[in-house]
């Protein structure tokens, strides 16, 4: 039986969570997981050693060697080959608390589904990487149950997937989003209803009883894509993205 992995320590969200070439043209990307951009952030740019470097981490020096490695080749595949780097996902937990403000949501229990929507004045705020205010949402048997606000501190978009990754959000529901954005809800495990307008409140009780319709009309201007585009779900068109009976059906 594999021994499970062991949680690693970071000490905060890189503040840019994706890089790319200049020009309009790559051949790819490569994904760098948020515990290896800590490696090398303690051993290249603190210059740690491998022991210090594993003691901030709590892990042992081997998996710091192993993970370093793995950074290193990727960061090396990027410059080579022309490739985009983006940071999302991997093992690991912060050393402190990114959340600022007054999430005041219980504990959420076994059955319900956790709902964060970008919130502004009520309304969903369409530029997910500029969020500065989540509402969430408790929602079970079709009825909310809880609301809270979470207030952001951190910036980019693989950092703001994180902060609702450590909210334990289930689903997000936003206007326009990017790729680099989708892909870092994609690696924490948050479904995604894209290009909705209008009332956060009304969004939610439509995804609870199952007829909140996302669009493809989800294109974000101030974002880079890859091929193809939009600014939808991780999810293909057509499929759920709700739970617990809620379903988001994706239009194109």
């Amino acid at each position: 039986m594999a021994r499970p992995k062991r949680c690693r320590r970071v000490c905060s969200y890189p503040r840019c969570m994706s890089f790319g070439p200049d020009e309009e043209k790559s051949t790819g990307f490569v994904l760098l997981t948020v515990d290896e951009f800590e490696t090398i952030r303690l051993l290249d740019l603190q210059g740690l050693t491998q022991k210090e470097c594993a003691d901030e981490m709590q892990v042992a020096r081997t998996t710091v060697t192993d993970m370093y490695e793995k950074a290193r080749y990727k960061l090396a595949d990027c410059l080579v080959n022309g490739k985009k780097l983006v940071i999302a996902g991997g093992d690991y937990r912060l050393a402190r608390s990114e959340a600022v403000g007054d999430l005041a949501l219980a504990e959420k229990g076994s059955g319900s589904m956790r709902i964060a929507v970008p919130f502004e004045n009520g309304e969903i705020f369409q530029h997910f990487g500029h969020t500065e205010c989540f509402k969430l949402y408790d929602v079970e048997g079709g009825t909310v149950t809880e609301t809270g606000l979470l207030r952001s501190g951190a910036s980019g978009h693989g950092a703001l997937a994180g902060l609702l990754k450590e909210a334990r959000v289930d689903v997000l529901i936003c206007g326009g989003i990017g790729m680099g954005a989708q892909m870092a809800l994609q690696e924490e495990g948050i479904r995604l209803c894209a290009g909705v307008t209008g009332s956060c409140d009304e969004a939610v009780r439509a995804l609870a009883d199952g007829t909140l319709k996302s669009s493809s009309e989800a294109n974000c201007s101030h974002h880079d894509h890859a091929e193809g585009g939009e600014c939808g779900g991780h999810h293909s068109r057509g499929e759920g993205c709700g739970s617990h009976g809620g379903s988001c059906h994706c239009h194109g």
